[in-house]
């Protein structure tokens, strides 16, 4: 059962992997925080909730069982609101400074829960559960938490490390295929930006990993987290390096928000958005042809990706809000081979605009 240690300034802590993990909770939380009468309220959707309480609750005693507190899913239900409620709701139970959250869910959930977690008390302990493949492969792990505003996505948050992540592979035999494979072309960013050698195994063994196979699964989440616990441990606050885990969001983002987050899921807006890099890096000449066909076959391979419709300078437009912009400079983050990527200020709207127009072109010939 693989365990990667995720090593920052601030926080230290484990991520295990494994199948079966789900009904081994109770004992493994209790060693976490050190006494088995921690009080635990876990964060999670009515959907998920359905799914998969028997499981969960079956670890623990009787007299101790979690509060369960439901948030409705999906990217719209993101907000202050949501947040302001499941405090109100944390705070009638009685929660305290010694409580921990539990997040059970996808990477909405994780980001909430995190942001909760950050801001009771001025600060509490939490713990990931990741149940889809996007959260278990990159969001449950570096502490990134906050939600959205109107103008843009995560422009709220706050960097609040887990006391752990248990990523139980079970969990994604559940997984409706068009978000198994949305979780997918996050690994694929992973390959792309810094493990050509996870790259080369997707790029070859699609079949078996899209059939779900576990051990081909469990093979690229460890792969794909091992590559964020190394990154997060050099930059944890994004101020450098870590920046390279945005491949595609820049335009993947701008994507999302200009269909208003109800025409793709996040991993396949930002499938598009890592098409649409790769074509500025070729248009630039920093990037190999050759090497753009691998990334973009790759990419589509792991679809079918739907199409979208929004109008192309809106998403352009639309990039001038993202979180990751500096000093009013939009930051890209362009691949020069299969394992590298560089960080650059310099993309013109023109680019931009060409390159989205390219996307948009490859979407209807290629797209669902």
């Amino acid at each position: 059962m693989p365990v990667i240690a995720v090593n920052t300034p601030t926080a230290n802590y484990n991520v295990v992997i494994g199948r079966g993990l789900l009904p081994t909770l109770s004992r493994r939380i209790a060693k976490l925080t050190g006494s088995p009468s921690t009080r635990l309220f876990v964060v999670t959707t009515p959907e998920i909730w359905k799914l998969w309480q028997r499981k969960f609750l079956a670890s623990f005693p009787k007299d101790a069982k979690p509060v369960v507190l439901l948030h409705p899913s999906g990217e719209s239900h993101k907000r202050f609101a949501a947040v302001e409620s499941l405090l109100e709701h944390l705070a009638e139970n009685k929660a305290d400074r010694d409580s921990v959250l539990i997040a059970l869910g996808g990477g909405v959930i994780g980001d909430i829960t995190g942001f909760l977690a950050a801001i009771y008390m001025r600060g509490i302990r939490f713990i990931q559960v990741p149940t889809t493949l996007l959260a278990q492969v990159d969001s449950s792990v570096g502490g990134k938490t906050g939600v959205n505003l109107r103008a843009g996505k995560n422009l709220v948050g706050s960097f609040h490390q887990p006391l752990g992540v248990f990523i139980d592979i079970d969990i994604l035999k559940t997984l409706p295929p068009a978000e198994l494979r949305a979780g997918l072309q996050e690994s694929v960013k992973a390959g792309v930006i810094r493990m050509p050698r996870l790259f080369r195994y997707m790029e070859s063994e699609s079949k078996a990993i899209l059939k779900g196979d576990p051990k081909a699964l469990e093979k690229v989440v460890t792969a794909s987290v091992k590559m964020k616990a190394e990154v997060v441990g050099i930059d944890e606050r994004e101020n450098g390096l870590r920046m390279i885990l945005n491949f595609g969001h820049t335009l993947g983002h701008a994507i999302e928000a200009a269909t208003k987050y109800k025409q793709l899921l996040h991993g396949q807006a930002i499938a598009w958005g890592m098409i649409a890099a790769t074509l500025i890096s070729v248009e630039r000449g920093i990037l190999p042809e050759a090497d753009a066909i691998r990334i973009v076959n790759t990419v589509l391979a792991y679809g079918p990706i739907p199409k979208f419709r929004a109008p192309v300078q809106q998403i352009v437009d639309l990039t001038g809000s993202d979180k990751k912009n500096r000093s009013g400079q939009r930051r890209f983050i362009l691949p020069v081979s299969v394992g590298k990527v560089e960080i650059v200020t310099d993309v013109t709207e023109a680019e931009m605009l060409h390159a989205t127009e390219q996307t948009l072109k490859l979407m209807q010939e290629r797209g669902a």
